[in-house]
């Protein structure tokens, strides 16, 4: 495992032995439904299905299709706050 790989897996343990993890988590879920995403990808799933019929579309299908416009339409202020939160939590641990 290079440095990187290392420093993220130790990241990620930090941040779910706090239950951080969970808390941004929760975070994202309501500001997407805040702010329509959950809604914009809803109807996006159900454009993909209308066009490709449901027979023809597996839930596999569904996230390849959809997942890089979901990240697309994720709005830069959502980004930036889980963004300062992380960056404050790691300030706040660092070891």
């Amino acid at each position: 495992m290079n440095k990187e790989a290392r420093l993220k897996a130790s990241i990620n343990q930090k941040l779910t032995e706090t239950g951080e993890r969970d808390r941004l988590k929760e975070l994202l879920r309501a500001k997407l439904t805040e702010c329509g995403w959950k809604d914009q990808m809803k109807a996006q799933c159900k454009d993909v299905i209308k066009q490709k019929g449901l027979e023809h579309v597996t839930v596999e299908d569904l996230v390849v299709e959809v997942t890089p416009k979901g990240r697309a339409l994720v709005p830069d202020s959502v980004k930036k706050e889980l963004l300062q939160r992380i960056r404050a939590f790691l300030t706040q641990h660092a070891s």
